[in-house]
């Protein structure tokens, strides 16, 4: 990876070492022994350009993981004689968390024919997955704009991508929620079960870590009265209704405490007017990286450009 590129993702909250693990991974699933196709078509030493080519319209995110792919690619050996390229280009055209139309160069990518083409799909693979993440997630900010309510994401993530899914989310306009299960407790139905109650669970986690922000689910206006009178400061409102969720949001601010509360559960773009209406500062949303389909995205090899 090179520094411009490793500087691109610190900047962007993605740590570079975690990304060339992912990288690293995910090439070696693709690439394994070796790229025989390219090693038989493609002459060692030819070095070519491509550009990243939006497919459709949609929001951009993960240029530089792209770019990342691209340049942990394996590369020709050297030929003797000849002026070979030892490393890849990358050159970003627009931002990520931009709209494009259908057609948009993206960026452009040089170096090593056969390192490009190696690259190909272990970077589209990502980049595609990444960018239509960010586009769902700007259809819903589009759909919460001029509310208070913000869209959160959730773990429901693909394992091993957390880290980019969650960057695609800030790309198109949402918000993190949790990374983990580290960095804050959420008390559900089964904790409440397992510790004997809601207060109990909640005492509990206060107890054992102290300084862990603590969040409720609750699925009635008396659970989350009695989250408030616990400590909790953060309440999810889970499978209420447009009607339940209002009255339940209109008793947790009569009691004066500073609160915010957030509606998850099965919510699509077509209620999601209705549901930022209850008051709510957020809306979670799983969907936005389990249910996202792809931004297509192509690359186009012009092996004559140099």
């Amino acid at each position: 990876m090179r520094p411009e590129t490793a500087a691109e993702l610190q900047a962007a909250g993605m740590e570079p070492s975690a990304v060339a693990t992912i990288v690293e991974t995910a090439l070696l699933e693709d690439v394994g022994s070796g790229d025989v196709t390219s090693i038989a078509t493609i002459p060692a030493g030819d070095v070519g350009e491509a550009d990243l080519v939006a497919r459709a319209p949609g929001v951009v995110a993960g240029l530089w993981v792209a770019a990342a792919v691209f340049q942990a690619a394996p590369l020709d050996d050297e030929v003797p004689g000849a002026a070979v390229a030892r490393h890849i280009e990358f050159e970003a055209h627009v931002a990520d968390g931009a709209a494009v139309a259908r057609g948009a160069v993206l960026a452009t990518v040089a170096g090593p024919t056969r390192a490009l083409l190696t690259a190909e799909r272990t970077a589209l693979n990502l980049l595609c997955r990444m960018s239509g993440v960010a586009t769902h997630t700007r259809a819903w900010a589009d759909a919460l704009a001029g509310t208070k309510a913000r869209v959160l994401d959730t773990r429901k993530t693909t394992p091993g991508l957390r880290i980019l899914e969650k960057y695609a989310v800030r790309a198109g306009g949402g918000t993190n929620k949790r990374m983990g299960l580290y960095d804050v407790a959420m008390i559900k139905d089964n904790h409440k079960l397992a510790a004997g109650g809601l207060t109990a669970a909640y005492d509990a986690v206060r107890r054992t870590f102290p300084d862990v922000a603590i969040q409720v689910e609750v699925t009635t206006t008396a659970e989350a009265i009695e989250s408030v009178r616990a400590g909790a400061r953060f309440l999810l409102c889970d499978n209420m209704s447009p009607d339940l969720l209002r009255t339940t949001v209109d008793a947790v601010r009569a009691t004066g405490e500073a609160v915010e509360i957030e509606a998850t559960g099965n919510l699509t773009l077509e209620v999601a007017a209705a549901y930022a209406a209850t008051g709510v500062d957020y809306l979670s949303v799983g969907g936005l990286t389990h249910s996202s389909p792809i931004l297509d995205i192509a690359l186009d090899l012009d092996p004559e450009r140099d």
